[in-house]
Formats: C-alpha cells, sequence, structure tokens
C-alpha cells in the first residue's frame, strides 16, 4: 500500500499556485443553526467556477489522468415543466428543431472530447441526466445512446446507465429504447403523490398518471427504479407524507431518495413574497419529516445510503457483463467526463464545465450558444475550478463523511499520506462536540456520521468548504 502523499498539481496556464506548506485545519465557519444550509453533491459548487485564461487545451488537462474507469455523463437541459424548487440548469421546452440541434453540438463536442482523451479510455459507469433526458423523442434517445457508444466508447451493454425522467415523459416507446440499449435504472420524478403538495410545489401532475408511469417502467424491465420525493412542501403533514411514502413503497423500488424542499433565489417559489424570510419552524417540520421518513423505510427493509438515498436490502445484482445495480459515482475520486452545456467534468487538477444561471433568460442564452458552436470550440475549458492539494483533501472528506458507511481512514491515507484526524482536527472535533460523529468507528479506522449527523449532513458539508471556496461563492452573482 503505497503512504505517498498526494502529488501537487502539475503547472497549467491560468493555474493559481499551489502552496507547498502544510495544510492547516480551520474550524467550520458555517453557522450550524439551521440543518438545511446546502445540497453538497460536489464540491465546490459550480457558482465558485470561473472562466479560465488562458483556455486549457483538454489533451493536456486530461494527459496525467487515469482513463481506465471513467464516468460519462450526457446533461440533457429540457424540461415539459419547470418546478417550483427547481434550479436546475433546465429550460421549458424547445422550439422546433432545437433538440436535434443540441444533440448535434453534443455529438460534435463527444468527438473532440474523445479525441483528447485518447485511445486508452473506458468507461465504468454512464448517466444520462438533467433537465428531463427522456423529455427527448424514442428516437432521438436512440440517438444519444450512439453517440455514448460510437463517439465516446462506452459499451452500455456492459456498464451500469442510470436515466433521469419524469412521469410525463416515461412513455412506452421512449422506456423500450432505454431498456433495449441496456439502462439499468430509471430515476423517476415524483416528489408528492398527494394532489395538493404537487401543486404547491408548482408540479402540476395527477396521481393516476404518476401510477400509469411507474406501472410503465415496471413493464419496460429497467431493473433499478428510484423514485424521488420531497418533504417540507407547504401544507404537507406528517399523515400526507406518510401517504407519498406507502405509495411509493407499493411499487417495490429498488431506490428511493428522499429530498428536503429548497426555496432558491429566482426559482417559482423563490419569487414568492416572503420566500427569503427566515423560518425556524420549517427546519423544525422538514426534520420532523425526514426523521419520520427515515425511520419508516428502514422499518420497510431499507438501507441508508446517505441523508438522503435508501436502496432496498437484498436488491440483486444486475444479469450481465459484471454490472452491479447500484450506480452511484464516486466522488471521492475524479475521472468524471461531461457532455452538454449543462455538465461538469473532473480531473484531479480541474473541475471544468460551461458558464451556469439559473434565470430562464440566461439559460435560454447558454443552450442557443451551445448548439451554434463550432467543433474546435470543444478543444478547451472555459470555466473551472483548479484544485489543489488541499481542495483535493476536503473534497475527499466532505465527499466520503456525508455517506452512511463513513470515510476509511486507510483509503485517505493511501491517496494522500496523511491521516484525516491531523488534516481537520478542529472541523472534526466540532463534530464530536454535536455528537455527530460516531466514536466507535474510530475504533476500526472509520470516521462516521452518527445518525444525527447524518440528518445535519446539509450543515455538516458546507462547514467544511475552505475559505477560498466560500468566498468565490460568496462573491457569485445569481442570474
Amino acid at each position: 500500500m503505497s503512504t505517498a502523499p498526494y502529488p501537487a498539481p502539475a503547472a497549467h496556464p491560468g493555474e493559481p499556485p499551489t502552496p507547498q506548506t502544510p495544510h492547516v485545519p480551520q474550524v467550520p465557519k458555517a453557522s450550524h443553526e439551521s440543518p438545511y444550509q446546502s445540497y453538497v453533491y460536489a464540491y465546490p459548487h459550480k457558482t465558485a467556477y470561473r472562466p479560465l485564461d488562458p483556455r486549457p487545451r483538454l489533451d493536456r488537462v486530461w494527459a496525467d489522468e487515469p482513463k481506465d474507469a471513467l464516468s460519462l455523463y450526457a446533461h440533457i437541459p429540457f424540461c415539459e415543466v419547470r418546478c417550483g424548487f427547481c434550479n436546475l440548469f433546465t429550460r421549458i421546452g424547445a422550439p422546433d428543431g432545437l433538440t436535434g440541434a443540441y444533440l448535434d453540438a453534443l455529438e460534435r463536442q463527444a468527438t473532440r472530447v474523445a479525441a483528447a482523451l485518447g485511445p486508452g479510455a473506458r468507461y465504468a459507469q454512464v448517466a444520462f441526466g438533467g433537465g428531463t433526458p427522456t423529455f427527448l423523442t424514442a428516437a432521438e434517445l436512440e440517438r444519444l445512446c450512439d453517440i455514448a457508444e460510437v463517439r465516446m466508447g462506452a459499451d452500455l451493454s456492459a456498464v451500469p446507465l442510470s436515466v433521469e425522467a419524469s412521469p410525463a415523459t416515461a412513455t412506452a416507446d421512449r422506456l423500450a429504447v432505454l431498456a433495449a440499449r441496456g439502462a439499468t435504472r430509471l430515476s423517476l420524478g415524483v416528489q408528492s403523490f398527494v394532489p395538493h403538495e404537487a401543486r404547491a410545489a408548482v408540479r402540476p401532475q395527477r396521481r393516476a398518471d404518476v401510477e400509469a408511469a411507474l406501472g410503465r417502467v415496471r413493464d419496460a424491465g429497467v431493473p433499478v427504479l428510484n423514485i424521488d420525493l420531497i418533504y417540507g412542501i407547504d401544507g404537507q403533514t406528517a399523515a400526507s407524507w406518510r401517504t407519498s411514502l406507502d405509495a411509493a413503497l407499493a411499487w417495490e423500488p429498488e431506490e428511493l431518495y428522499l429530498y428536503p424542499l429548497y426555496v432558491r433565489p429566482l426559482t417559482g417559489l423563490g419569487r414568492r413574497e416572503g420566500a427569503d424570510a427566515p423560518e425556524p419552524e420549517w427546519d423544525r417540520r422538514r426534520l420532523a419529516l425526514y426523521r419520520a421518513g427515515r425511520d419508516h423505510l428502514l422499518a420497510s427493509g431499507y438501507e441508508q445510503v446517505s441523508m438522503r438515498m435508501f436502496r432496498r436490502a437484498g436488491v440483486a445484482p444486475v444479469p450481465g457483463a459484471g454490472r452491479t445495480a447500484g450506480t452511484e459515482y464516486c466522488c471521492q475520486t475524479d475521472g468524471m467526463v461531461g457532455l452538454g452545456c449543462g455538465s461538469r467534468s473532473y480531473t484531479r487538477r480541474l473541475h471544468y464545465s460551461f458558464d451556469y444561471a439559473v434565470s430562464m433568460t440566461e439559460i435560454r442564452g447558454i443552450v442557443d450558444d451551445y448548439v451554434s458552436r463550432p467543433a474546435s470550440d470543444f478543444d478547451v475549458a472555459e470555466v473551472g475550478w483548479w484544485m489543489d492539494a488541499r481542495e483535493s483533501r476536503r473534497r475527499h472528506l466532505v465527499q466520503s463523511l456525508l455517506q452512511a458507511e463513513g470515510l476509511a481512514a486507510a483509503s485517505y491515507r493511501e491517496r494522500f499520506g496523511t491521516r484525516p484526524e491531523d488534516d481537520f482536527a478542529g472541523d472534526l472535533e466540532q463534530l464530536r462536540v454535536r455528537g455527530w460523529l460516531d466514536g466507535a468507528g474510530e475504533s476500526v479506522g472509520v470516521l462516521r456520521l452518527t445518525p444525527e449527523g447524518l440528518a445535519h449532513s446539509d450543515a455538516v458539508g458546507p462547514a467544511f468548504f475552505s475559505e477560498r471556496a466560500r468566498a468565490a461563492m460568496s462573491d457569485y452573482r445569481a442570474r
């Protein structure tokens, strides 16, 4: 087992210098008063990214990166409606010809990215997200799969393929294409089975249509069904939350995600009067609903993977070619190749993407710009965040600690040559004082959150962000 320190990033044009001083632990600065500060699904958030000057060539960015087990993500920025809580990079609808033009640009980008990666690139898993990938027609989904396979060289029949969908777009013909092309997981954004809650979340849908869509997913034979639900919706009660949970459980989904509702700037809910007012009672209500949902799923035979994710115990591997049911990308490591104007790519030294926005006007402009780009535009990274050794340590710790299985100290030491207890002494002590860090796990070399710590994941994660990342994110102007 190697204990060599994590190598300092090689110099790149435009990259800030990396100080060679030891990492200095920092006590978390973010307040823990609210358990719902931010959903940390990546480190740092894209609002920390800035234009790269000069723009590095992708063949240089990827030159020294491991490429034998990459993750491929294709982003489709279209939805039939935009939910009131959504701040994802997506636009409502598409004028005639826009989805085809978008796939044209995606294919141009894929061709150039594949050339930059070189012939040794191999993919361990693939995901289509958005937006709503199933906004595309069945024929367009066939083309999307062809781009992944022919242009990028990903064998969809041999690796896990996860696809996001909405009830309205999960039609039989689209699902048939995805099943035939090897989809192993279909994630359906239901959010609530209770009509008045769906309306309160600005998500127009009928329960009968949701149930019909779930039936079509099961009929298509995709091995893993995931259902997304949201708690904290206006008017939601413990009883109505239980109604949605039981309605989802009736389909015996292999996975369930329970999301707390956030009201963010520039979203439908965020524009309502009083949306930015502090609501400690809402925090207490969301936390109570989370605990009720967690306990109900655990009692129903599900295992908790993270604050949000629950997996049915004993889910069998997907048959064929060594594929497994799970499709989680290991965000502690790197090697994410993103396609599309809303995607990100991760290497050890650079995280990069295109421009980011939330408002419809800005998103439409970015999508229109993307589809008009010549192929040569995709040879470089435009917007990004240079990683250094200290940031890599933070990212590894945050992304690991927010999983129920915790952070294995040996894997951290193998990668970085140091101990997390030394690098983050002050940060971890804060968790211990609050009773959010499980002391029993340390005896077997695992740093693991307690159940209460896991419940506060959206406060724990932001508390570990570096001052550099926090400053960049706070300087971002939402648009």
